[in-house]
């Protein structure tokens, strides 16, 4: 039997077709964003006998491969003869519409011919005429191009493109064929399930099979990583998927689904696994700036990166941030966009989240046909919804635009002009506020979105080269960041209903307006609509119910719990009942001090211990270096009660957080305190597994810190029925409790002691918050 090679028109034209450099990105951003609306006012226009978003399709046989392709175009137009068909394929663009040639753009054409040739074949046409209609968004002015095509002359050139597609289709098939049969073989890669890991294994495949929504609470130690992967391969070998999405939020844990997919092909796995990795880690240059004329990795750039995933696909399938950076070198490509042009290849991806929720970076590649062959695998889910509530979130300062007037006077009126009038916005706002400082409004700032719009179509003129400052002068990356927050600014408004609220803000001469998303649920839901399953999972996914609202579950979605496996023997559990409130800050930092110390005084090893802030953290730890200061001065002649003490910075580069934890070795007879901060680099995602972490004390409840926006969350949520409180400061404060207290047991041999200092611990709604595994602790 022949194996089908299933694509759509747009995949194979632009695998095909693809040549020249990486830019910016300014000149088609917009375009991508105003396409259907240009699609549908140019459709409108339509005859009565003409036909829109018309599905086509073809079966091309070639050497052992069937090719079936497919797609829809945008217009099938009618002659007054009722015979003579064209084919119309629409494009939008932000640019100066008279710059555009007939022969500008290849790939454009070449999708046209393949949507002619199927309807060419369909309706057994002779010659077929093609027209490549281009709109300018801004002004909607039209220019159009019209050829005239015979039927062979269109099959030799569909002929031509799947030719020259071929090899890589060919590769695919055949690693396809090797990676089914080897999950058909896999093993769970461990001779038992840990306790609660079959569990939540059945939960992730159910879910991928029925299609929904998988909400799992799982403590750390079951081995939550392999439990979400290996059902997700097998559901790959049943052909339920083509794709995975691993998506976290931290290093630590994408290394750690590297390491899981290492394992199983260890035990016989062919699975291509890609790890994208941000553009400023991997790019090659001290400056990331992707254009042709100060970056050679980007010149050229599309085409070679063809026999570039070509070459890496034959011979890698865990390609890791230093494997994409050695065959990026190899080819002379950059390593990001080469990561991405190869994830829309790999059966499997690791990423942070932004990739697929984040309106602004998403690979908006992935066709709606490839996404209900996907599933959503979101790793630490606790993360997101911060992390959501920043992506669907929009700022603007004055400041930016004030520099720009300033930068531009006397050079671009067009420029200069936009700049000052967004500028003189600002002053306005700042006026209108007064001695407030700020002012919330429910509504959209309509006059600032004019304004901006019209800033963005003179940056995009600037930048695209149409004046003297373009992408190559010292004025191009203050245009460049201030062009993206614009538009930034602008798409955001596009989303914004109920959920939003404007806040505006002044401090001093500065004055900021954000466009500031309350809820996410809603654009999370959307723009996760159409992938095949999604599982949220994290150990501290508590309380159940208010993830699963502000994450967007459905009511037909499940949810799952999975016990701790540890001993309530392994954990000892202590509330100190102080008060950590701001009032009462400056009188409980010694009695904190002098607990912590008698904590870490009564046996010898490594303890953590966080805090609700720096500038708290800084207070206890003057208090608790004058309290060990003062006990080795009593007992010199006691060397077992030395011990040292670290102290996470504020700004800690990769080497000095390595460096920190790497302090925490096992089997020392010394004592060692490390202060950190709740929510912090070092109270998620690190592993100090036996005797390398003694004990842990949290200081407080984690609670963030009074301010406008989590107001303004309270607010919102009380008005929805919701407990706002609750929502805007005890659920993700106690959520940093739980993730700080979780560094602490780590596999089934760990034994340690938890320290809670705060007398909220006591109260019933703090209490119902703690794991089952606290609940069993004594009062000091």
């Amino acid at each position: 039997m022949t194996p089908n090679v299933n694509i759509s028109v747009r995949s194979l034209v632009e695998y095909v077709y693809r040549s020249g450099s990486i830019e910016s990105g300014f000149r088609t951003s917009r375009a991508l964003t105003e396409g259907t609306k240009a699609h549908q006012k140019l459709q409108k226009q339509y005859g009565e006998s003409d036909q829109h978003e018309v599905y086509v399709s073809a079966e091309i046989p070639y050497e052992d491969l069937l090719f079936v392709i497919d797609g829809r175009c945008d217009g099938l137009l009618m002659d007054a003869d009722g015979v003579t068909v064209t084919v119309d394929e629409i494009k939008s663009t932000s640019s100066d519409i008279g710059q555009i040639e007939e022969d500008s753009y290849p790939v454009h054409w070449a999708q046209a011919k393949c949507y002619a040739y199927m309807v060419a074949k369909d309706r057994g046409l002779s010659c077929m005429r093609i027209q490549l209609t281009y709109m300018q968004v801004d002004t909607e002015e039209t220019r159009r191009f019209v050829v005239e095509v015979s039927s062979d002359e269109l099959e030799q050139f569909m002929l031509d493109v799947v030719e020259r597609y071929y090899p890589y289709a060919q590769a695919r098939n055949e690693h396809e064929q090797r990676r089914n049969q080897s999950i058909k073989e896999l093993s769970f890669p461990f001779p038992n399930y840990r306790e609660g890991q079959r569990k939540l294994a059945g939960a992730v495949y159910k879910t991928i099979n029925e299609g929904r929504k998988l909400f799992a609470k799982a403590p750390t130690g079951i081995g939550k990583t392999m439990s979400t992967l290996f059902p997700s391969v097998k559901a790959i070998g049943e052909g339920l998927l083509q794709r995975i999405f691993y998506l976290t939020a931290r290093t630590t844990t994408r290394t750690a689904a590297e390491e899981a997919y290492s394992l199983l092909q260890a035990g016989g796995l062919r699975l291509q696994v890609v790890t994208i990795t941000a553009k400023e880690k991997v790019c090659f240059k001290e400056e990331v700036r992707c254009s042709k004329e100060h970056c050679e990795f980007a010149d050229g750039y599309y085409d070679r990166i063809n026999e570039a995933v070509l070459d890496l696909l034959r011979h890698e399938t865990i390609m890791t941030r230093t494997v994409i950076e050695s065959y990026a070198r190899k080819h002379r490509v950059c390593p990001f966009e080469f990561s991405l042009d190869v994830a829309y290849a790999a059966d499997a991806v690791i990423c942070d989240y932004n990739y697929i929720f984040d309106p602004r970076v998403n690979l908006k590649r992935l066709f709606e046909e490839q996404k209900r062959q996907t599933s959503l695998l979101v790793d630490e889910a606790h993360n997101l919804v911060d992390r959501a509530r920043e992506m669907y979130s929009s700022v603007l300062n004055k400041s930016d635009f004030l520099a720009l007037q300033r930068e531009f006077k006397g050079l671009r009126a067009e420029l200069h002009d936009a700049a000052k009038a967004i500028n003189q916005y600002f002053i306005a706002l700042r006026k209108q506020i007064g001695d407030r400082q700020m002012q919330v409004e429910p509504e959209l700032p309509e006059p600032l979105i004019g304004l901006l719009d019209v800033f963005i179509a003179a940056a995009e003129k600037e930048l695209a080269g149409a004046g003297a400052a373009t992408p190559t002068t010292p004025t191009a990356p203050l245009l460049l960041e201030a062009y993206f927050g614009a538009q930034n600014f602008v798409r955001i408004a596009k989303l914004y209903d109920e959920r939003y609220v404007t806040f505006m803000a002044c401090d001093r001469n500065e004055v900021s307006v954000k466009l500031f998303c309350l809820d996410p649920s809603h654009l999370l839901r959307q723009m996760g609509k159409g992938y095949r399953s999604h599982v949220f999972f994290s150990a501290t996914l508590s309380p159940l119910s208010y993830f699963m609202d502000t994450l967007g579950a459905g009511e037909d979605d499940y949810s799952v719990t999975v016990p701790s496996p540890f001993s309530k023997e392994q954990l000892d559990v202590f509330v100190q009942p102080l008060s950590t409130r701001y009032q009462d800050r400056e009188r409980s930092r010694e009695p904190i001090a002098r607990s912590l110390y008698e904590l870490v005084a009564k046996r010898s090893g490594n303890y953590l211990v966080f805090f609700p802030s720096y500038a708290y953290m800084s207070s206890v730890y003057e208090a608790f270096t004058d309290l060990v200061g003062e006990q080795e001065a009593l007992h010199p002649e006691q060397p077992e009660r030395e011990l040292r003490v670290l102290v996470q910075q504020t700004q800690m580069s990769e080497e000095e957080r390595e460096h920190f934890l790497a302090e925490f070795q096992s089997g020392t007879e010394k004592t060692l305190v490390g202060f950190a901060v709740m929510g912090g680099i070092f109270s998620e995602g690190i592993d100090l597994v036996g005797d390398r972490l003694t004990g842990v004390a949290v200081v407080g409840v984690g609670l963030p810190q009074l301010g406008p926006e989590r107001n303004l969350i309270k607010s919102y949520m009380d008005s929805t029925g919701k407990n706002g409180y609750e929502y805007a400061y005890v659920f993700p404060g106690m959520n940093k409790v739980q993730q700080a207290g979780g560094r602490l047991i780590r596999s089934e041999t760990d034994r340690g002691v938890l320290l809670l200092i705060d007398d909220r611990y006591l109260q019933p709604l703090y209490q119902r918050l703690l794991p089952e595994e606290w609940r069993d602790y004594t009062v000091l």
